[in-house]
């Protein structure tokens, strides 16, 4: 288990090279610290939410002891990328001035491929099912695996497509309650021998006071603006907190769900 720490906040110095396999066109930058960071920016096409699910559930990984990039936010100023000559990415630059989010490049990092051996540690491989049946995550598939290997461990990237629930509020009642029927595709479904001790070990983690913890991290900025049922942003917060917690209570559901489809193809 990991503990809470505070996010860094840094200011992107130069853009370096647009990463168009992600579709929304994330970019690796250089930061004010002299280091690189694949940016997320909030003027991509999903917004502020992309953003807060990328946080929210990459904090949540690093508490269950799992890999993740150091996730900081990186502000970025008006006159970043006035002289990029891509008009598209040029447009996404200006929509995104203020506060977005960046996580640590790993260089010669390279896409983890699970059909290679040796084969994926049982424990290791059910800690991660169990992180994207708890947070939705739709984006850990064969054709879209979004691990890397780096220095011989394992990291998870690119968690922006996860607690979906938040593009229509109305449906987080239901969504905390999902068996989640695509842990079907997940790529590493096979390998999660150990789902129950992985709920186990995530239920000690995730306390209330680190739930909590985790989405006291999410920014006003990004909470702000839209057309939410909240009255303002800790109410924003308290929601995302409330969602997680129910969502862990209900975690035999999914877990059940994801034991029942390994067994049938076993």
């Amino acid at each position: 288990m990991m503990t809470m720490t505070q996010l860094r906040t840094l200011t992107a110095t130069r853009y370096l090279t647009p990463l168009r396999e992600g579709g929304s066109l994330p970019a690796v930058v250089e930061a004010d610290d002299g280091e690189l960071y694949v940016m997320k920016f909030l003027g991509a096409g999903q917004g502020a939410e992309a953003l807060i699910a990328e946080l929210v559930s990459g904090e949540v990984a690093r508490v269950l002891g799992l890999r993740v990039p150091e996730i900081v936010f990186l502000k970025l100023e008006p006159a970043f990328g006035q002289s990029e000559p891509n008009a598209e990415i040029r447009s996404l630059l200006r929509a995104s001035v203020g506060l977005n989010l960046g996580l640590r490049y790993l260089p010669q990092a390279f896409t983890f491929n699970p059909v290679l051996p040796p084969p994926l540690d049982g424990v290791l491989a059910s800690a991660i099912v169990w992180l994207d049946a708890y947070v939705m995550n739709v984006d850990r598939t064969l054709r879209n695996i979004n691990l890397l290997d780096w220095q011989h461990e394992l990291w998870l990237i690119d968690h922006g497509a996860t607690l979906y629930f938040h593009h229509n509020w109305a449906s987080a009642a239901s969504a905390c309650r999902s068996a989640f029927t695509l842990i079907k595709d997940h790529a590493l479904l096979p390998f999660a021998d150990r789902l129950i001790e992985a709920d186990a070990r995530a239920k000690a983690c995730l306390t209330a006071q680190v739930i909590a913890g985790v989405v006291e991290l999410i920014p006003d900025v990004w909470l702000r603006g839209r057309t939410v049922p909240f009255a303002d942003p800790a109410e924003h917060r308290q929601a995302y907190a409330e969602f997680l917690l129910n969502r862990l209570a209900a975690s035999t559901l999914f877990v059940a769900e994801a034991n029942r489809v390994r067994t049938e193809r076993i």
